[in-house]
C-alpha cells in the first residue's frame, strides 16, 4: 500500500507542482543516473530540492531512490516521520554518534551496497535563498568509502524563492537545474572537497543569475 501511495504521490501531486506549477529548465538531464548505485548531490535552499531532483529521475527508479535526511528532525511528529519514511523515502541517519567509532554514514553504506540512489545535500541543512553555504566533509567520507559509486553533482536555483525556509506557501517561479559531470574519488578528502565546491560554483556561474533583492 505504501508504495502504491508513493507513485500517486510522485506521479500526480509532485509532477503536477515541479512540471507546471514551477517550470523547469533543466541542463545536461542525460548525465543524471540511469541505475544505481549513484549519489546526486545538490545545494540545499528548499523542501523543492527534494522533490524536483526525484521527479528528474525516471519514474521506474522510484523505488530505488533514497533522500539522506537527518533522523531528528522527523522524530518529534509521527504522522511527518511516516510520511518522510514511507511515501518521500529518506534514508534517515543520525547527526550524534552514539559511542566512539560509530559511523553515521553507515545507512548510506548499506542503501549503496543495494544499488540505491541516494541525494545527497552536503551543506547539512536548508540556507538562505539561493546562496552557497560551505560544504561538510561527509560527502568526502562517503565518497572515500565508496569510490566506485558515480557522484553528480547538481546546482538548483529559484527554488529558494519559490518555497524558501520557513515559508508554507509556494510562489510560482521558473526555476533551472544544471547537471555536472561525475566526480571520480580523488584519494584526498581535502582535495575532493575542493573539486567538489569548484565544480559547484561552476554550474551556478553558467546561468549568469543576478544577485536576489
Amino acid at each position: 500500500m505504501n508504495r502504491l501511495l508513493r507513485y500517486l504521490f510522485f506521479t500526480v501531486i509532485v509532477r503536477l507542482v515541479v512540471l507546471i506549477v514551477l517550470g523547469l529548465n533543466v541542463r545536461n538531464r542525460d548525465r543524471l543516473p540511469a541505475r544505481g548505485p549513484a549519489i546526486v548531490v545538490a545545494n540545499h535552499n528548499s523542501h523543492l530540492d527534494t522533490m524536483v531532483l526525484m521527479t528528474l529521475l525516471p519514474l521506474r527508479l522510484l523505488p530505488a531512490i533514497q533522500p539522506v535526511a537527518a533522523q531528528d528532525y522527523f522524530l518529534s511528529n509521527p504522522i511527518l516521520s511516516w510520511f518522510a519514511r514511507r511515501i518521500i523515502g529518506i534514508l534517515p541517519i543520525r547527526r550524534i554518534r552514539a559511542e566512539a567509532g560509530d559511523d553515521l554514514l553507515a545507512p548510506c553504506y548499506e542503501a549503496l551496497a543495494k544499488g540505491r540512489i541516494l541525494i545527497f545535500f552536503p551543506e547539512g541543512t536548508r540556507g538562505e535563498p539561493e546562496k552557497l553555504a560551505d560544504f561538510k566533509t561527509g560527502i568526502a567520507r562517503l565518497a572515500e568509502h565508496c569510490p566506485d559509486v558515480p557522484v553528480i553533482p547538481v546546482f538548483l536555483h529559484g527554488l529558494g524563492k519559490a518555497l524558501p525556509r520557513g515559508e508554507a506557501i509556494l510562489v510560482p517561479f521558473f526555476c533551472d537545474v544544471f547537471v555536472g559531470e561525475p566526480l571520480a574519488w580523488s584519494g584526498d578528502r581535502q582535495g575532493y572537497m575542493q573539486e567538489l565546491n569548484d565544480r559547484m560554483q561552476g554550474l551556478a556561474e553558467k546561468g549568469q543569475f543576478a544577485s536576489w533583492a
